[in-house]
């Protein structure tokens, strides 16, 4: 009777085990079922991107964006892979789509899409100023401040970094400079600042 008792009491405690893991499993199973088509190819685009290899992270972001088109991160992925190899027209213009599709369809308690919002906005500021706009920089900046400014506040975790060899100022430090700047005579302004300019850094929420 007691080697029974014994036995009945270590099966009990086996399925417990084994209960726990097949719902550890399964709810894990679960997780990467409902993802969202095309966040599994953004995430590999990401790594790609800090990788240095932009062919393959760019092939990604596409592959991404046949599964789910307007994939935000994908969107985001794709601006950033561009920005990498200098393309700043095919840049551009990924962003601009991506904050207009943004715009139609953010939720007001959407933090993640906001902040994408912001970056995007911050990011093609960037890129006008690296294209000497700055008129048009500072404009993207300031709306990239008022849409979410802890988004675009500096490096953080969830930053990429792109040549960042200098210390860079963060987007509201750069648009407090232009502002300054512009209003002064054309020929007394120094729009450019090579070292910093060369360490500006692109933004990207840590979870799109």
């Amino acid at each position: 009777m007691n080697v029974n008792a014994k036995v009945l009491k270590r099966f009990v405690i086996y399925m417990a085990i084994l209960t726990f893991v097949m719902f550890t499993v399964w709810g894990f199973v679960r997780s990467f079922m409902d993802r969202p088509a095309g966040d599994y190819e953004t995430e590999v685009c990401d790594i790609r991107l800090k990788d240095k290899k932009y062919g393959e992270a760019l092939e990604s972001a596409n592959e991404a964006l046949n599964k789910t088109p307007n994939h935000r991160g994908a969107m985001m992925c794709k601006s950033l892979v561009f920005i990498s190899e200098k393309k700043y027209i095919e840049a551009d213009k990924v962003l601009s789509d991506l904050i207009i599709f943004l715009e139609k369809n953010l939720e007001n308690d959407d933090k993640t899409g906001i902040g994408t919002l912001a970056a995007a906005y911050a990011n093609r500021g960037i890129i006008k100023d690296r294209n000497k706009k700055y008129e048009e920089a500072l404009k993207d900046y300031v709306k990239a401040l008022g849409i979410d400014h802890e988004a675009v506040a500096g490096p953080g975790l969830g930053t990429i970094i792109l040549n960042y060899k200098f210390k860079a100022s963060s987007v509201k430090e750069r648009a407090l400079y232009l502002n300054e700047q512009l209003q002064l005579p054309a020929d007394e302004r120094v729009l450019s600042i090579k070292e910093l300019d060369e360490g500006q850094v692109m933004h990207k929420p840590g979870k799109l």
